[in-house]
């Protein structure tokens, strides 16, 4: 289909963005396009004003700022990817991305607009929350922080208010003696995830004595698993971490499509989180 009419600005600097989506209250930023269009072609989004932030340099880079890791919102899958500061500083992050659809579209999309669009079924926000990530916002009256926890709304609703511009996202470091992976099940490598698990585990003498994880695709917004991560608490590799990871579909509404069932939903976050833990925890 053909978008509706809308207006186009290129702004040559941040506060240049945000005056013009301050003056507009229908405008909305175009990042990597690898979300926004597909909307506007299916005219399920009608923006009066796009305002392409593509060419900003301040929100591109990934930096080492000692205790976490500030991700640019601009910065590419791809780039993240490759990052060697995002390796070593928050490996999950590094991981996750690797499996965003394929390469043609993690060249293009980035990863603030992932985060900004707020789909569940996405892979980058159940990271982000797992991680206590914190997403860095800036408008026309100033700069606001806001932890990953309070982000995520509603169904492809964020926390970001009118004028604002997701400007990059700080990561915590974990730092040593934790493990990490990111599980997930879907029908091709362009396709969302009808489920995804980030598993973030700290062992210490052979048992676990932290375990952060989140849900992709599990309601209508990025999920943790509280219930299974209370119930991993100093328990050892075996039985017992898969009984707790029974616990991982409670208090969750997964959503019915073409490609899944409420229940079935329910039963891959039970197997993919045993899996991601196992794996994060070291154990083959």
């Amino acid at each position: 289909m053909i978008p509706a009419q809308f207006d186009y600005a290129r702004p040559a600097s941040l506060d240049e963005a945000c005056q013009a989506l301050a003056s507009d209250e229908d405008a909305k930023v175009l990042a990597g396009g690898q979300s926004l269009l597909p909307l506007l072609r299916m005219r399920l989004a009608y923006p009066s004003t796009l305002v392409d932030v593509g060419r900003l340099p301040d929100l591109r880079g990934v930096h080492d700022r000692g205790d976490h890791v500030f991700i640019g919102a601009m910065t590419t899958h791809d780039e993240v990817v490759r990052s060697e500061v995002v390796t070593a500083g928050c490996p999950l992050v590094a991981l996750a991305t690797a499996m965003v659809a394929d390469r043609a579209i993690r060249h293009r999309g980035t990863f603030g607009g992932s985060l900004a669009h707020a789909d569940p079924a996405g892979d980058l926000p159940a990271v982000v929350l797992a991680l206590d990530g914190v997403l860095v916002a800036r408008s026309a009256n100033g700069e606001r922080e806001i932890p990953a926890a309070g982000f995520f709304v509603d169904y492809l609703e964020s926390a970001l208010e009118p004028g604002e511009i997701l400007t990059g996202v700080k990561i915590p470091k974990l730092g040593a003696g934790w493990g990490f992976h990111y599980e997930k099940f879907h029908r091709t490598a362009q396709s969302w995830a009808i489920v995804g698990v980030a598993a973030a585990v700290k062992r210490s003498n052979g048992a676990i004595t932290e375990a952060r994880i989140g849900l992709t695709n599990m309601g209508e917004k990025p999920l943790r698993a509280r219930a299974t991560e209370a119930a991993l608490r100093g328990v050892e590799l075996g039985d017992q971490v898969r009984l707790a990871c029974e616990e991982a579909a409670a208090d969750t509404s997964p959503p019915t499509d073409l490609h899944a069932q409420p229940d079935y939903r329910r039963h891959l976050a039970r197997v993919l989180t045993h899996r991601a833990v196992r794996t994060a925890a070291g154990s083959p």
